[in-house]
């Protein structure tokens, strides 16, 4: 038999035949994927995973916010689900929302965050409009300050009333959970650790606790004032992006451990009635997905 110029040498053959690569046909799994009816979305956990006092809304702010969403969008028969941890997510980001296939197959669509009002507007066959559901442009443009103030002054406070990780927690989690940095939040940036003349890079910032929760404060009583007696935020005939949002904070708020941030919102009574009524409104949507484990199960297992 002629050698090519491209055959393998015999000694390398001979070296490769001590490893042989052996086909086998594929293994049969009694296991299927369901198929996909409901639109499920993926969460983190709620605070209270009990199956006699169900919670199905997220502890966490970003993903409440599109529980909001989709409730005041007036979708309703939801699940979800909170079994998926972020890494099982897209770009390892939670939420997302599980839909059935338009094509028909079993197993669904799995849709980022940025993809669900595209996906609200195709459901319900009608989208908010250029005016976004608010009464007028100016309305529609005060949001984006709302929004900012909302995702800024509050969040960094909300951020800074939450315990930090332990060094045990740290160790055993390599990979944590994905959060904006807290200067990011903040308006403007706070200075870094290291001095302008220090040897060493700029690193950390140094973060003015006081300041942090005066502009919490000031962001609180003015939503509380804009609000007044309004059903909705901005003077809305319906839900808007906006409540959905401000839904999010205040319910994080009035659950959280820290008693200062919660005084803050708990005090102020429109605010309190206003997140009871939304509150009710976005339970009502959801239900627990079949696949997730109730917690005497786990424990079972």
């Amino acid at each position: 038999m002629s050698t090519t110029v491209l055959s393998v040498p015999k000694p390398l053959r001979q070296f490769f035949a001590l490893f042989p690569l052996y086909t086998h046909a594929p293994v049969p799994s009694p296991y299927t994927a369901g198929a996909i009816t409901n639109a499920t979305l993926w969460v983190y956990s709620p605070k209270n995973e009990n199956s006699e006092l169900e919670d199905l809304l997220s502890s966490d702010v970003e993903c409440l916010k599109w529980q909001a969403y989709l409730a005041l969008r007036g979708l309703s028969d939801i699940y979800v689900r909170w079994d998926v941890k972020q890494d099982g997510a897209i770009d390892g980001r939670l939420p997302n929302l599980h839909v059935p296939s338009k094509d028909g197959e079993p197993g669904g669509e799995l849709l980022a965050v940025h993809s669900i009002p595209d996906w609200v507007d195709g459901t319900l066959g009608d989208g908010p409009g250029d005016l976004e559901g608010y009464v007028n442009e100016v309305a529609r443009d005060e949001s984006r300050a709302w929004v900012s103030l909302m995702e800024g002054n509050v969040h960094a406070a909300l951020t800074l009333s939450q315990p930090a990780p332990s060094l045990l927690h740290n160790l055993l989690m390599p990979f944590p959970a994905k959060h904006r940095p807290l200067e990011t939040m903040l308006n403007p940036p706070p200075a870094p650790l290291t001095g302008i003349s220090s040897l060493l890079p700029a690193y950390g910032a140094h973060v003015d606790r006081n300041a942090v929760a005066l502009q919490y404060r000031e962001a609180i009583a003015s939503l509380s004032e804009r609000l007044g007696t309004d059903k909705w935020f901005l003077g809305s005939a319906e839900p808007t992006a906006l409540d959905a949002l401000v839904f999010a904070y205040l319910h994080c708020i009035l659950h959280s451990r820290d008693n200062l941030i919660r005084q803050e919102v708990s005090r102020r009574v429109n605010l309190v009635a206003w997140e009871h009524r939304v509150q009710a409104q976005v339970r009502a949507a959801f239900r627990r997905c079949p696949a997730v484990p109730s917690t005497s199960r786990r424990q079972a297992l």
